[in-house]
């Protein structure tokens, strides 16, 4: 083993050289046997081995070994000093396996190092970022879950700090031919990074770009198998690749084939939801993403099924007038709750699809339904109209601060489901029923967009795909505000289109959450 002195003689030697320093070889191995040495000895290799690497391309794989060893040492100062020094091997084909190998690093628990991985990694993405994308998905392919998870994280928030002449549309095709295989064995929440991941790059915010995501999204989705209510996997499944699906639709990229399996699949079963996550009004969830993507519905193949379907399930939020009894007063006990959060939902979802079948009420219902449709319509009309008086003057000369607070915030938006309602049942009572009043849903922030022109957001060029803005408490907070005979709900944020929690359980060897330990140890 080289001493101290050993080696910054062979420096020297090296460092003389200068055009003929290839021709020392043997200088060159006594400062690679430095890492044998005590704790002076490995620093100084650490700094030595990179600053000749180049000139000894024969002995390129025993200088990058001997310094691996020594990001591995248990001198913490000598482990950031040879991480700090690894991008200098990343040259030619030695690239993709540095990648690799500082991939593999992220699995550090000290935060200094972790940094210096993380720009390592950076510092070769800009040299070859071909290169270093094949060592990063090698490993998340392949590698132990901890590095997985680390690189797919890189990933999700490294890739969107990078200029423009490194992320080339050929490097972007690569991101999305290589997550593509990832995809096919992901967990929830590795689904949803990949998710971020893919709607950041440039060639993705077109409209075809968006189309490609949107059919990534069905695909996880498993919109082919049968819905099965009762478990709550499956559930969460599709509501999170809802959730990731929702802010890519527009006018030209169609939810059709969504909006169609809610309308077949899941409407049917609305009763019967089970979900994983604690506090949330899973049904109510499932009605505000019909209603999202029913805006952007395309031509549907079996429109009329899906309208009576949704059509049904909106007559069981929206009672009949309780039974008088012979002295005028009400037969029962108490009346109906109106259910306005849910009729909201489904009323706006049903108003959106009508539009493209104006006389399913008046030729596709025979006159008893439609006549009991309307009924139900007035008895909930005359409902609202006490609670939107009820709510203007709770709210009345009210600005500021006052508004902020939880009860009135709850008051704010339940003012809006009413308003909403309102309206759309006015439509509806027209003769015929006209489907030409639009609203913004309750949760949603108002648009200030005329109808058919393109959204602000949209862009077939450049630009991100839409995002849903956050305002309010979070979803969960429970509280209720009770006006006699009503429920509005608490529900006063837009949504989370983040995960939520992992999802559990297999899919037929694509499982969420089941991917198994792939713990393989070292892979350099």
């Amino acid at each position: 083993m080289p001493t101290v002195e050993e080696l910054y003689r062979n420096y020297g030697i090296l460092a003389d050289a200068t055009e003929q320093v290839g021709q020392h070889k043997d200088a060159y191995q006594v400062i690679l046997d430095g890492v044998k040495g005590g704790t002076k000895e490995k620093r100084l290799a650490a700094q030595f081995i990179p600053k000749f690497f180049k000139h000894f391309p024969e002995l390129a794989d025993s200088a990058i070994n001997a310094q691996l060893d020594l990001c591995e040492d248990e001198d913490v100062s000598i482990r950031r000093q040879a991480i700090k020094e690894l991008p200098q091997f990343a040259t030619g084909e030695n690239l993709p396996r540095v990648a690799d190998i500082l991939t593999q690093l992220l699995q550090t628990d000290d935060s200094a190092e972790f940094n210096l991985v993380n720009n390592a990694l950076l510092s070769i993405f800009k040299m070859d970022a071909k290169g270093t994308l094949g060592g990063l998905f090698s490993q998340i392919l392949q590698g132990e879950d901890i590095v997985r998870e680390r690189a797919i994280k890189f990933l999700s928030t490294k890739l969107k700090t990078l200029p423009d002449e490194v992320l080339t549309k050929e490097v972007e095709e690569l991101i999305l031919t290589e997550s593509k295989k990832v995809l096919e064995d992901v967990t929830g929440e590795e689904f949803v990074l990949f998710m971020k991941i893919l709607s950041g790059l440039k060639s993705l915010q077109t409209v075809s770009g968006r189309q490609q995501l949107v059919e990534l999204v069905a695909e996880q989705a498993d919109l082919e198998q049968t819905f099965n209510p009762s478990d709550p996997d499956c559930v969460d499944r599709l509501l999170q690749c809802t959730r990731q699906a929702v802010p890519l639709f527009s006018k030209n990229v169609h939810s059709t084939r969504f909006v169609t399996y809610f309308c077949e699949q899941v409407l049917p079963n609305l009763s019967s939801l089970t979900t994983p996550v604690e506090g949330l009004d899973i049904q109510l969830e499932v009605l505000k993403l019909l209603a999202e993507m029913s805006s952007f519905c395309g031509d549907m193949e079996k429109l009329e099924t899906n309208l009576r379907k949704l059509f049904d399930k909106l007559l069981e939020y929206m009672p009949l007038p309780p039974e008088e009894a012979e002295n005028g007063e009400n037969a029962g006990n108490e009346e109906p709750k109106l259910q306005f959060s849910y009729v909201e939902c489904l009323l706006y979802s049903f108003h959106q699809l009508g539009r493209k079948l104006p006389d399913f009420l008046t030729a596709k219902l025979n006159a008893e339904k439609l006549k009991d449709f309307k009924i139900r319509l007035q008895y909930f009309a005359r409902g609202l109209q006490v609670y939107i008086r009820q709510l203007r003057l709770a709210l009345q000369g009210k600005t500021g601060e006052a508004l902020k607070t939880d009860e009135n915030k709850i008051k704010v938006v339940a003012l809006k489901i009413t308003n909403n309602i309102n309206v759309l049942i006015k439509d509806l009572f027209h003769i015929p029923p006209s489907y030409k009043s639009t609203v913004t849903l309750s949760w949603k922030p108002v648009q200030k967009v005329e109808l058919g022109q393109k959204r602000a957001s949209e862009d077939t060029t450049s630009g991100s795909p839409p995002k849903k803005s956050s305002a309010g408490p979070k979803r969960d907070a429970r509280q209720i505000y009770n006006p006699p005979s009503g429920k509005y709900s608490s529900n006063l944020s837009n949504f989370n289109y983040e995960q939520r929690g992992a999802f559990r359980g297999s899919r037929g060897g694509r499982g969420w959450g089941a991917r198994g330990n792939r713990s393989r140890g070292r892979l350099y």
